[in-house]
């Protein structure tokens, strides 16, 4: 299943985004309709139950979709549920959590520099997330990543890295040459008025750069 992971268009949900009325359940699901080819839940001072219980809402979405989802930061959410993890620099092991998830398990980790992006393939890690490309709405501290520096990871390893940071409809086709996998998106999907088109639009960027 890793070999086949499409990560074109990597959505990355914040509640915090969606209009009033909105479940995430409901964006996620416009999201994937519009293209998303991904999912990751992110979530921050929630307790472990309650990131549980709202992994267990979204999974059935991307289910259906046979798209996968990926938990942020945690990878006992991600065990107990069934899904895929993304590990910051300080979220715990590669290794570790490989052992607990399984050799086919989605391990994502983030990378700013070459030796991080290399030390991570070597720990076992499926993919990377590498930014902030254009800084972050979501991260204030997120310091902005020279296009060149993106790309010189991209190529320093064999596995997929996506974007991550500020990435919008906008500025996306920057990308294109760098060696990008995917892009990833937070507010210029889940803050759309209309989360669908928004996808749409991004995925077709998406390709245009993944090229």
């Amino acid at each position: 299943m890793i070999n086949s992971v499409n990560y074109h268009l990597y959505a990355i949900t914040d509640r915090t985004w969606l209009r009033s009325g909105m479940t995430l359940a409901d964006a996620v699901r416009a999201a994937i309709a519009g293209g998303a080819t991904l999912i990751q839940l992110r979530e921050k001072n929630i307790s472990t139950m309650e990131y549980i219980d709202l992994a267990m809402e979204i999974k059935p979405v991307c289910e259906r979709a046979r798209i996968p989802l990926i938990i942020n930061d945690d990878a006992l959410v991600a065990n107990a549920v069934g899904a895929g993890v993304h590990l910051g620099a300080s979220d715990g092991s590669i290794a570790a959590a490989r052992q607990m998830l399984g050799k086919n398990a989605i391990i994502g980790a983030t990378a700013k520099t070459i030796a991080q992006a290399q030390a991570a393939q070597q720990a076992g890690a499926s993919y990377l997330g590498s930014g902030a490309i254009f800084g972050s709405t979501t991260k204030t501290d997120a310091k902005p990543m020279p296009l060149d520096t993106f790309s010189a990871i991209c190529h320093a390893v064999s596995i997929p890295v996506v974007a991550i940071g500020g990435i919008n409809a906008e500025n996306a086709l920057q990308l294109k040459g760098t060696g990008a996998a995917g892009l990833c998106a937070v507010s210029a999907i889940f803050a759309a008025e209309n989360i669908e088109a928004a996808a749409q639009r991004l995925r077709g960027l998406a390709e245009e750069v993944c090229l």
